[in-house]
């Protein structure tokens, strides 16, 4: 079997999915190989010679001049001391993938867009998969599935599809592969997929290309498939030796590995894990810290990035007793125990140098109608608990909500000003309603997207705060606020949170 990451990702560190996949597969006795598709496809996207004509200005010239100096220092811990730099560098990358790909299609280090097609359709990308050599990894895969077919021809290729970015080359690469290899029988699974099929509409619009689509945790489904019996309850750890990982994008290898899928809480309004009633499915503390002790020893990462939507109070004590050696991060949710100071300094000691928070809100009633479970004196103290304790922190906000409205966005503006200094970094967004929740809400709902594969839909806000006047609001007075731009001009571009840590590492000192 051979197990495919296609782009577009952010090519900061192993892909999650497949390596979880391949630890199961290599218990089970399972053979099996991986492919990382989107490292090894960006970088010869990267690496293509300009041709005459697209070198045409300074700032090309520049970009392809520094090409393998820039590609390089985002391999260097010394790039994260400046943002400036950083910048510079990751612009220039994105100048070089912009002039090797046609006008009509977009490609960053995160973003694949086609203004022709679009992942949204079903059509669209059938017609991706009908006609692969429009794609500009077309080159690149053809040469290369042909080198991995020939050291050994698979009976089944496995995608791993979990970002909207990822959706049309993965089709494309799906269409290639039908193409030259009839036979094969290919199975499509991951977090996209798993949306999608979580629509009460959805009526499969792929069976003349994928033989069988995967929703949810694939483990044990893809062992049905394949004519295993699914284990019982044992669970192995992922296994990263069958990738490039020295090839990455980041100054040391970045381990990916989740503790749970789905989200402890699962209550908040409008949460497509709740909207597509995914389980809270956990692997126990100890097992956790028993796996990243294994791959500390077999990998030497430099920093670890947990994937849970919130690392479970369990997870996060057993981390504190038992550091994994390398520094970590990830999503944790507010309240106990981050409201307790000793704990906080007590993860900052195991490891721990920045924590994403999910805060949405700065208004209280906001909160509650969103049924978040915190209120906005717990967020504030555990922010400054977390700055106390020298944890960075990235902080989300969600604007355009069906609760909020004017004032209230002008709260979640206050609150943001006045805990700017516990404020490491900030991510905006303007609100989506899940299609999934559309029904439950009653409201007036109206087209967000002419695609049948449309992840959400619009609706009629029910205080007249429409995403044109959050927008505004956002351009106008919250990014522009002389407390919040600072934090806002701190944040890593395209990479973002990914890249973020080694920013808050070389704050503190931790990095060489």
């Amino acid at each position: 079997m051979l197990l495919i990451h296609p782009p577009v990702a952010k090519p900061s560190e192993p892909p999650a999915g497949i390596s979880r996949l391949s630890g199961m597969l290599a218990a089970r006795g399972v053979e099996h190989r991986l492919w990382d598709a989107n490292i090894e496809g960006l970088l010869w996207l990267m690496g293509k010679p300009l041709l005459p004509g697209q070198a045409d200005d300074a700032w090309t010239r520049r970009a392809e001049k520094n090409r393998d100096k820039n590609i390089a220092s985002l391999r260097d811990p010394g790039l994260y001391r400046s943002i400036d730099r950083y910048t510079k560098v990751v612009k220039e990358l994105g100048r070089l993938l912009s002039r090797v790909t046609p006008p009509s299609i977009s490609v960053s280090p995160a973003n694949y867009e086609d203004h022709g097609l679009s992942p949204l359709r079903s059509r669209d990308l059938l017609a991706a998969a009908e006609q692969p050599e429009l794609n500009p990894f077309y080159p690149f895969f053809s040469r290369r599935l042909m080198e991995l077919f020939l050291e050994k021809e698979p009976a089944v290729v496995g995608i791993s599809l979990n970002y909207l970015s990822q959706a049309l080359t993965a089709f494309s690469l799906m269409g290639l592969i039908r193409r030259e290899f009839p036979g094969l029988k290919i199975v499509a699974g991951g977090g996209l997929i798993t949306s999608w099929m979580s629509n009460p509409g959805w009526q499969n619009p792929f069976s003349g290309l994928i033989d069988h689509l995967i929703a949810g945790p694939g483990e044990g489904q893809l062992l049905s498939f394949l004519g295993l019996q699914e284990s019982n309850g044992e669970t192995a750890g992922p296994d990263y030796t069958d990738l490039p990982i020295g090839s990455y994008l980041s100054p040391g290898l970045v381990l990916p590995y989740a503790a749970a899928s789905g989200c402890y809480w699962n209550r908040c309004g409008f949460c497509p894990e709740k909207a597509e009633a995914n389980p809270y499915l956990p692997i126990a503390a100890s097992q956790v810290i028993a796996d990243l002790q294994a791959l500390r020893e077999e990998t030497s990462p430099a920093l670890i990035h947990l994937l849970d939507n919130a690392v479970s109070p369990a997870v996060l004590h057993a981390l504190t007793k038992n550091p994994p050696g390398p520094r970590w991060y990830g999503f944790a949710r507010v309240g106990a125990p981050l409201t307790d100071p000793a704990f906080c300094l007590s993860l900052r000691e195991a490891g721990c140098v920045m924590l994403k928070l999910g805060i949405e809100s700065g208004d209280q009633g906001v909160l509650d109608a969103m049924d978040k479970g915190i209120s906005v004196e717990t967020a504030s103290k555990v922010l400054k608990n977390l700055e106390a304790a020298g944890i960075a922190t990235y902080v989300y906000l969600i604007f355009g909500t069906p609760p909020e409205t004017e004032g209230a966005a002008r709260r979640t503006m206050e609150f943001t000003a006045r805990h700017s200094g516990s404020i490491s970094f900030l991510n905006l967004a303007i609100f989506n309603m899940p299609l999934c929740n559309a029904g439950e809400t009653g409201l007036e709902t109206e087209g967000f997207s002419e695609g049948d594969l449309s992840l959400y839909t619009g609706f009629r806000h029910p205080a007249g705060w429409d995403r044109r006047k959050v927008r505004l609001f956002l351009e106008r007075e919250f990014r522009p606020h002389r407390a919040i731009s600072p934090i806002i001009r701190n944040d890593p571009p395209v990479f973002t949170s990914n890249h973020a840590p080694f920013f808050a590492m070389a704050k503190q000192g931790l990095t060489g």
